[in-house]
């Protein structure tokens, strides 16, 4: 273990050492070599996609436990003050802050006034490296703007809510307590797992202090599990026509309740991904469930934020692992709206060009069903369009799809941790004194090997992600009013005509928010000092001449409409009499407000 103190002061709060880097918070503002707060030596030149010169200095091959997470977002908005606010969305269920941080131009406007996606990560406690995606993500677009282009374009038009951890009591439970990598999945709120009236009373035990929840056996000539030949320190099934040497016994741990059992009722037991409305169902049908949709403290907090912020029109969250571009429905019985799926479809197929090794996928159809999941949520609940990445693939280990044809024995995870890492990714094994089993071994894999990436490959699993949501990002609506035309007709009127064009994929509402409402409307408004508007209305066919005329419980000088698709326009038409300076101004909950002046003659 390796402790740094101004942190954690306890034993039980060290910052652990562990397979790829250390898990450690990286001081926002420190220097990166040296003590003077830039770095010792300046580049001789420097690289592209990466900050110059950035005002916050972060690691980028470690993982940031919530303390340094937290501080991280605070720092990057104290250095840019014109492009981040740091605040909190609520608490968890052990008081930790689900951190926030709104990245736009704020020059350029307000956050809620602008076209935005919600970014959120580890929802899954064990899930740890989308947190850093997530935050490089806040970083890179602060230290940009102004650098390169798309980044500050985008910007001056867009806001992003980054929430780098929506399980922060999750989170610091795997930083720092032994786990193995599929723990700590869930929450902290205690849950009673065996259904004997106990909360938590008997989870894996760290036998032999090493900081990971490791595997148990025992020899047995009647066992099924025999040591790998290509690397003795990892477990795998007896063949068919072969005697097997040990028996599994369970994960690291003692029968702590008296009651017969080992592991029974760990830590929590729910799954905060299970969790959501639309889709929830009790926890008899959809395992994980918890007591209602929205019951965890988590979860409220992110609905009640995206709800009150109808500007958000796109999602991403960030899991692991397996490297895949996920969509909904997450359930076979779910439907997504045809001309959405084509808009999900062109993002997605960009996804698998930025992501090498990463796949498109439904959720239902090519991984699993599952109900009350936060993506179906945002689509089916609320009409964004969201995706969800499990990062990290076995492919980035050598970049190749025939791994086993090139030469190499054993799997791509043996032959990369004997090969790359140098065997550091498996416990070896050793004898214990088991109260329960007497004599067994305890070793196997580490808890941050397999799902996590390596360190040395974090930052550029940072910054692929980022650009596929970036990429989503630029889909939001972006509105541009073409120069009106004004006609002169007889009787002193004035033909107005005015096209409004979207020039991204992303329409200003998707099908499923038109169908189901959700947002409202988009309108366009007529205003000048001199004007006396008539009538007004929509136009069937840009060049043509067949109008629909708007209700007549609006003013004439408002015009509503659905949406504007993507890539496509709506062309509106005020009749008016009178001249002079005038104004158009078209508003739209998750396309913003865009005004454009002209003069009528």
């Amino acid at each position: 273990m390796t402790r740094t103190p101004q942190l954690f002061p306890m034993a039980r709060q060290a910052v652990i050492t562990m397979t790829f880097a250390s898990i450690a918070l990286a001081f926002p503002g420190a220097p990166a070599h040296g003590q003077s707060g830039k770095p010792a030596v300046a580049p001789a030149l420097g690289a592209m996609g990466v900050p110059a010169n950035p005002k916050v200095f972060l690691r980028w091959d470690a993982f940031h436990d919530v303390a340094g997470i937290g501080a991280a977002m605070k720092a990057i908005a104290e250095a840019h003050p014109d492009l981040a606010r740091f605040s909190s969305i609520g608490k968890s269920f052990e008081g930790r802050d689900l951190h926030l941080i709104t990245i736009t131009s704020f020059k350029s406007g307000g956050d809620t006034e602008k076209p935005a996606i919600w970014i959120d990560a580890n929802i899954h406690g064990n899930e740890v490296q989308g947190s850093e995606v997530a935050l490089y993500t806040a970083w890179y677009l602060t230290e940009m703007y102004g650098q390169v282009a798309e980044v500050t374009e985008l910007l001056d038009r867009a806001t992003f809510y980054i929430v780098p951890s929506i399980n922060p009591d999750g989170r610091d439970g795997f930083i720092r307590e032994p786990n193995n990598r599929h723990s700590s999945r869930g929450g902290k709120k205690p849950w009673d797992n065996d259904n004997d009236g106990l909360l938590d009373e008997d989870g894996p035990d760290d036998l032999d202090g090493d900081g990971n929840i490791c595997e148990m056996r025992i020899k047995d000539a009647h066992g099924r599990s025999r040591p790998d030949p290509d690397d003795p320190r990892r477990m795998i099934p007896a063949k068919p026509d072969e005697p097997g040497l040990y028996t599994l016994l369970d994960d690291e741990g003692l029968d702590n309740d008296g009651d017969g059992r080992v592991n029974e009722d760990g830590m929590g037991g729910y799954d905060p991904n299970r969790n959501w409305p639309g889709t929830w169902q009790p926890a008899y049908v959809q395992s994980g469930a918890h007591d209602y949709p929205g019951s965890l403290p988590e979860t409220r907090a992110v609905l009640d934020f995206v709800i009150s912020h109808p500007n958000i029109g796109a999602a991403q969250s960030y899991h692991n692992a397996g490297g895949m571009i996920l969509r909904g429905p997450g359930h076979e019985s779910l439907t997504y709206e045809a001309d959405d799926i084509g808009v999900f479809d062109v993002i997605g197929n960009a996804g698998e060009k930025i992501l090498p090794g990463y796949r498109y996928l439904i959720t239902w159809k090519d991984l699993y069903s599952v109900s009350g999941g936060e993506l179906d949520w945002f689509y089916l609940g609320r009409g964004i369009l969201a995706f969800t990445n499990e990062l990290f693939t076995a492919f980035n280990y050598f970049r190749d799809d025939e791994f086993r044809s090139n030469g190499f024995d054993g799997s791509p995870e043996l032959t990369f941790d004997r090969m790359v890492l140098l065997r550091e990714a498996f416990v070896e094994w050793k004898p214990y004194d088991h109260p329960q089993y007497g004599l067994i071994e305890i070793g196997g894999t580490k808890k941050n090997f397999g799902r996590v990436p390596p360190g040395f490959l974090l930052p550029e699993e940072c910054h692929r992600n980022m650009a596929f949501t970036l990429y989503h990002a630029m889909q939001l609506p972006r509105l541009v009013i073409d120069e009106p035309v004004v006609t002169t007709l007889s009787g002193g009127l004035k033909r107005i005509r005015i096209t409004v064009a979207n020039e991204t994929n992303i329409p200003t509402r998707t099908a499923q928010d038109v169908a189901k409402k959700i947002t409202p409307e988009d309108r366009a408004s007529l205003s000048g000092g001199s004007l006396s508007i008539v009538s007004s209305g929509r136009l069937a066919d840009r060049y043509g001449s067949v109008v629909t005329p708007i209700s007549r419980k609006e003013p004439a000088a408002t015009i509503r409409y659905p949406r504007v698709g993507g890539m496509d326009t709506v062309t509106l038409e005020w009749l008016a009499r009178g001249s002079g300076e005038a104004t158009v101004t078209v508003q739209s909950a998750r396309g913003g407000t865009v005004r454009r002046g002209f003069r009528v003659p």
